[in-house]
């Protein structure tokens, strides 16, 4: 291994072009949510571009080489096992267990020589590369300290395709079988020639030092270049230069007031086959003999498995062998109530089971689907505020349409994100005060929407302005109430939840 002290390329780029400083109307209007600022202004949050993060990852290179007195590149390699975690790696590389610390980062230490069994050379001088298997000169050979030999054209097409086609950069170990000491900066920097792969390794580095640090977040926005880096992880909205409104610790959009672990478990929930896994329980029966899921499409109650394998012929009422129904001795019409209570009681629980989740992710959706809506209001909103001022109010006066989506966009999230909540609260009394406090910013919220709806003239601009101000205003009040007692109850442990 190389041991030039240079750190990463400072002049990284980080393969996203910035989007710049100009934003249009809707990202202007997109605020965050307002409430419990204090708690917001109290979770310190820096914004970088990707140019300071290479300057971060530089800074944190530095810092540590101080110290401990090893090569850069060998240095980043370190930190990165550690997961950018300084303390951490100096812990451990005082601790007398310094060559385990290098065998397990797969990196030479590079403090003590390594016992490289040297190849016989030919009466030339010529070394063979362990990829093509041919023989050159000493100054066309390369390796690592591992001691492996190869030819620069061979090493080099070897680097490249792991940059290009597999997408390595941190994780590229030498070419030879069997051996894993990773590549460093150094060597990859001499060796590729082509500005587009030493781009994209400059890139796959710079994302991995994101990636892997847990105090740092990329803005999950799409196209968005720009990242968050906090003094320590927690649930906390973050707000992003290109306007974007997240939680930092899952990185979903900001989903007050359900809890992080919870939301993951709803996604999960929505998006695998669990309900409609529901549907065909509570639909459909399985062959008594094989067990294949059957569905009835017809009258007749006389059902042949068409598992070719199978072939039972059954009763669909019973679930018992078709053969001896007519048979004087058999009493298919029999009703057994211990044995029909059961199956009754199976059958309603998953139909139970799938209308409760149904209620919930039905409104879940729709809240969903009313924010994107609400969202395209924005563009409406503009023409809006450009009317009004043709009607001889000022920029200030118009400026409560703006405020007006920005609430109203507010209370879509927020209402979206307490059917979640709900969806695994257990009921009691404080779970009903939530409901009516649910209630109640819907009804406000619904009416805010309708309000923004209507077209605007000379003759109602008075009293819809008056109307517009004073929804919004209750609209805000009753989701403070809402968030206020959600939190209250999280502080007071109110809150059980269904399995």
């Amino acid at each position: 291994m190389d041991s030039d002290d240079d750190s990463f390329d400072n002049n990284v780029d980080s393969g996203n072009v910035s989007t710049g400083d100009d934003e249009d109307f809707a990202m202007e209007v997109d605020a965050p949510i307002r409430e419990r600022n204090t708690e917001v202004e109290e979770y310190q949050y820096e914004v970088l571009t990707t140019d300071q993060i290479v300057q971060l990852m530089n800074d944190l290179i530095a810092e540590v080489v101080n110290v401990i007195n090893i090569p850069a590149t060998t240095t980043r390699i370190l930190l990165h096992h550690f997961k950018w975690d300084k303390e951490k790696l100096m812990e451990r590389y005082f601790d007398d267990q310094e060559g385990k610390l290098f065998s397990e980062a797969h990196v030479i230490n590079p403090n003590k020589k390594p016992n490289i069994i040297n190849k016989p050379k030919s009466s030339a001088g010529a070394e063979e590369c362990e990829i093509c298997f041919s023989k050159f000169p000493s100054s066309y050979m390369t390796g690592l300290e591992c001691g492996h030999k190869f030819c620069t054209q061979c090493y080099t097409e070897y680097i490249t395709t792991k940059i290009m086609e597999e997408g390595l950069g941190q994780s590229i170990a030498c070419a030879a079988h069997g051996c894993d000491i990773l590549v460093d900066d150094v060597t990859v920097m001499k060796l590729v020639t082509d500005p587009k792969v030493k781009l994209k390794y400059q890139h796959l580095i710079t994302n991995s030092f994101v990636e892997c640090n847990r105090l740092l977040r990329w803005c999950p926005s799409v196209d968005c270049t720009y990242a968050i880096k906090v003094a320590y992880v927690d649930p906390r909205p973050v707000r992003c230069k290109c306007g974007h409104y997240f939680c930092f610790e899952c990185g979903e959009n900001w989903h007050d007031p359900v809890h992080c672990r919870l939301l993951k478990r709803w996604i999960k929930k929505c998006d695998d086959d669990s309900e409609t896994s529901n549907w065909i329980a509570a639909n459909t029966k399985e062959c008594p003999k094989c067990n294949v899921t059957i569905e009835k499409d017809g009258g007749c109650n006389h059902m042949v498995c068409k598992n070719q394998n199978c072939k039972y012929d059954f009763c669909w009422v019973c679930l018992g062998s078709w053969e001896p129904h007519g048979s004087s001795w058999y009493n298919c019409n029999r009703y057994d109530e211990d044995e029909a209570k059961a199956a009754r009681d199976a059958q309603e629980k998953l139909r139970s089971s799938l209308a409760r989740y149904l209620h919930y992710y039905n409104r879940y959706m729709n809240h969903m689907q009313s924010l994107k809506f609400e969202n395209k209001l924005y563009a409406s909103v503009k023409y809006k505020m450009e009317e009004m001022q043709q009607m001889q109010m000022s920029w200030i006066e118009v400026q409560f349409l703006k405020k007006a989506v920005d609430i109203l966009c507010q209370c879509r999230q927020t209402l979206m994100c307490t059917y979640v909540f709900a969806f695994y609260l257990r009921k009691n009394n404080q779970s009903m005060i939530f409901e009516d406090n649910q209630k109640d910013l819907e009804t406000a919220t619904e009416k805010l929407s309708e309000y923004l709806e209507r077209d605007i003239t000379s003759e109602n601009l008075a009293d819809i302005k008056q109307k517009v101000q004073d929804k919004y205003r209750y609209c805000e009040k009753r989701r403070k109430v809402l968030l206020d007692h959600v939190h209250e109850g999280y502080e007071q442990d109110w809150w059980l939840y269904t399995e």
